[in-house]
């Protein structure tokens, strides 16, 4: 179920990340917004290749240690992430109000929040 959990959290943010396109997240970024609309979506873009390839590589890491880890550090980041678009819900170019990427957003959260616990305390109940 934990597994399950994550990899569920994992697509609504990548999912996240495709519906970043049409609400223009990059005007909203600091590094981005003050780029022209095509050069700021195009770096949007381009910047998540590595990023991805990075994440996907640690997750899915054979070292087991690595493995748990940034599994745990990911699902902390869909937590902060939440944190992240509230605090910039305010921002005159923030377009994220429709149900789905509320969904997205808010659902990668939750998910990331539930594998913590399940990791923290299912480790627990097993060793018990």
């Amino acid at each position: 179920m934990k597994d399950g959990i994550f990899y569920l959290g994992l697509g609504l943010l990548c999912s996240h990340e495709l519906d970043a396109m049409p609400n223009h997240e990059w005007r909203v970024l600091p590094l981005l917004s003050s780029l022209e609309d095509s050069i700021g979506q195009v770096a949007f873009v381009i910047a998540h290749v590595p990023l991805f390839a990075i994440v996907i590589g640690l997750v899915a890491s054979l070292n087991p240690d690595r493995r748990a880890l940034s599994r745990r550090i990911l699902a902390l980041f869909l937590v902060v992430h939440v944190l992240l678009h509230l605090a910039l819900s305010g921002h005159q170019h923030y377009e994220f109000d429709s149900f789905l990427s509320l969904a997205l957003i808010f659902g990668s959260g939750v998910c990331g929040a539930i594998y913590l616990a399940l990791d923290r305390f299912g480790a627990k109940a097993d060793a018990a």
